[in-house]
């Protein structure tokens, strides 16, 4: 049975959306544990896809979604934890997702507009597609939560680089939750929460303090890349038009 004093929040985000800095942000709260991306490995393993350091994910997680359901997404919170922060890719959910757990956690949606997202990813990576940046599937995971009658809360990367306090401030009180002004700083460095692939994906996070101030980037697209922006911009502008706006 459920404990009813833990609350698990699953933040569904597409990679380089701020994610690993929310990450942050709600680890260092002194009632918070985080998981990092806990369905990578088993993603990897059951698709064509190949990413850096493939081999050492896959060997550092489950590859079974119903084993990491139940090691790593209903497991006990340890040191007087009332809340997990689970953090999610939707780019890793390419099957049905397990309804079951679904319906038992909290939801958030992190968005970030596909032209930075896609800038951002292509100096990673030698190539990009609409797939491996995950708006169709954060759609069809934003549609599934509606239709268990949540109303999951959506955070624009640009709102909360803008007005970090605020934003946080306003995603706390929909899921719930208080806000703990700790969350807008922590000390840099690596974690042991981190993924293995944080030393690939991460040098940004691990030297930052806080959320950096907005700055608008300017960015140089490819045909191909423009493209992939294309196909996605139609899902951003939805789900942006359903985004948490600060009072």
């Amino acid at each position: 049975m459920a404990n009813p004093k833990i609350t698990r929040l699953a933040m569904w985000s597409g990679p380089r959306n701020l994610s690993s800095a929310m990450m942050r942000a709600w680890e260092n709260r002194t009632d918070t544990c985080v998981v990092d991306e806990p369905f990578y490995a088993a993603f990897l393993s059951s698709s064509s896809v190949r990413h850096p350091m493939q081999e050492q994910v896959i060997a550092s997680q489950p590859t079974s979604t119903v084993e990491v359901i139940r090691k790593n997404l209903q497991n006990d919170l340890s040191d007087g934890h009332t809340i997990q922060f689970q953090k999610h890719m939707t780019q890793h959910i390419i099957g049905e997702v397990d309804e079951a757990w679904f319906k038992s956690v909290k939801h958030a949606f992190l968005i970030r507009h596909p032209a930075e997202v896609v800038a951002s990813y292509s100096a990673k990576r030698e190539s990009v597609t609409s797939m491996d940046i995950g708006f169709f599937q954060q759609k069809k995971l934003y549609d599934l939560a509606i239709k268990h009658g949540f109303k999951p809360p959506i955070v624009d990367a640009a709102d909360i680089l803008k007005r970090s306090k605020d934003c946080l401030k306003a995603l706390c009180e929909n899921l719930g939750l208080s806000f703990d002004e700790n969350m807008l700083h922590w000390p840099a460095g690596t974690r042991d929460s981190d993924g293995v692939w944080a030393q690939h994906w991460y040098q940004s996070v691990q030297h930052s303090t806080g959320f950096a101030p907005y700055r608008k980037k300017l960015v140089t697209l490819s045909p191909i890349e423009q493209k992939v922006v294309d196909e996605c911009m139609p899902i951003y502008t939805e789900l942006h038009k359903q985004r948490i706006i600060p009072a």
